[in-house]
């Protein structure tokens, strides 16, 4: 699965992973969220989620420690790492810096 997470992440725009649990309540807040960043910024962003539970290789390699976490990749480079819910305008005007 790492393989095919870094083929993803390899891409020369802007990657945002969100790294979450079926189990975390907070997590459940970031699909509106990511959604209203995706509608906003179109097919300048990707955004993929990675179920650390069924990823641990992936949570592992990145350190992820708590959950949700949020990671902006632009070919393969991790350019910004924020914990906890974010508000979307805070996750757009970070991947519109990468743009």
């Amino acid at each position: 699965m790492i393989g095919k997470f870094n083929n993803v992440i390899n891409c020369n725009r802007p990657v945002l992973v969100d790294f979450y649990a079926d189990w975390c309540g907070p997590c459940k807040q970031m699909p509106p969220i990511l959604k209203q960043v995706k509608e906003e910024l179109k097919e300048q962003v990707k955004i993929i989620k990675v179920d650390v539970d069924r990823n641990p290789n992936i949570a592992s390699k990145y350190q992820i420690r708590s959950i949700p976490t949020l990671m902006l990749f632009i070919n393969g480079e991790l350019k910004w790492t924020g914990k906890g819910v974010r508000p979307a305008w805070e996750v757009k005007n970070i991947v519109e810096q990468y743009l």
